[in-house]
């Protein structure tokens, strides 16, 4: 993939480092995003991002605690940018879900050079995991306890999606367009269609897709 189309959610409270970088990303075809606080961090992440570069001193709280956060709504990888050089701090943050960090000041070629090596890295993953279930992406093949489930390439795609947005509730339009490459234009039938589909094939995994009101779908844990 090119680098063109990546999105960058940024968040950074120093006004200088969110405007350098972001003219910096956008040189080279990528979509940077900037939230000054942990308030409109959450916001944002109700959106799909491919990196997320988080700075781990903020206004309104600590960016260590807000990695639990995001991991809960999202599994886009976390770059955490950081004015702290203690190894406690650093060990705390990668081992709470982070998956790299760069001490401040950096250069800003290195920084380049990391977002896409881990954007990278996270789209060569060949397995995706969730309890029971097991996707091959490079085969596009869907396992429920070992037994193959029998998917469509779509419906593959769609529960991909899924389970890389876990817990996070989506508005049918952006679901539509982002397996279907094209509007809704009003046409929910195709994707209720996929996802009735898909929550029969999900019967004994623990997971399901849930519908809820205004908000779309939520791929999720089932109620005990």
């Amino acid at each position: 993939m090119s680098e063109k189309g990546y999105r960058i959610l940024m968040i950074e409270d120093d006004p200088a480092v969110l405007e350098l970088n972001r003219k910096f990303l956008a040189r080279r075809g990528m979509d940077a995003i900037s939230a000054k606080t942990l308030k409109e961090a959450r916001n944002l992440l109700r959106e799909s991002f491919d990196l997320i570069l988080l700075d781990i001193q903020l206004p309104d709280g600590s960016g260590l605690d807000f990695v639990k956060e995001i991991r809960a709504v999202s599994a886009a990888p976390i770059l955490m940018l950081t004015g702290l050089k203690d190894d406690a701090d650093i060990v705390a943050g990668l081992l709470g879900g982070g998956d790299d960090y760069l001490t401040k000041p950096y250069r800003i070629d290195e920084l380049h050079a990391r977002v896409v090596a881990q954007i990278r890295r996270s789209e060569m993953a060949q397995t995706l995991a969730r309890g029971p279930i097991t996707l091959d992406i490079v085969a596009g093949r869907a396992l429920l306890n070992g037994e193959d489930m029998l998917l469509t390439p779509r419906d593959f795609s769609l529960l991909q999606f899924f389970i890389q947005n876990e817990n996070r509730c989506m508005e049918t339009n952006y679901v539509y367009e982002k397996i279907w490459r094209q509007p809704m234009a009003g046409d929910s039938q195709a994707l209720g269609s996929a996802v009735s589909r898909l929550r029969k094939k999900l019967a004994g995994s623990g997971y399901t897709i849930s519908v809820r009101y205004k908000n779309g779908y939520c791929f999720e844990r089932e109620e005990a």
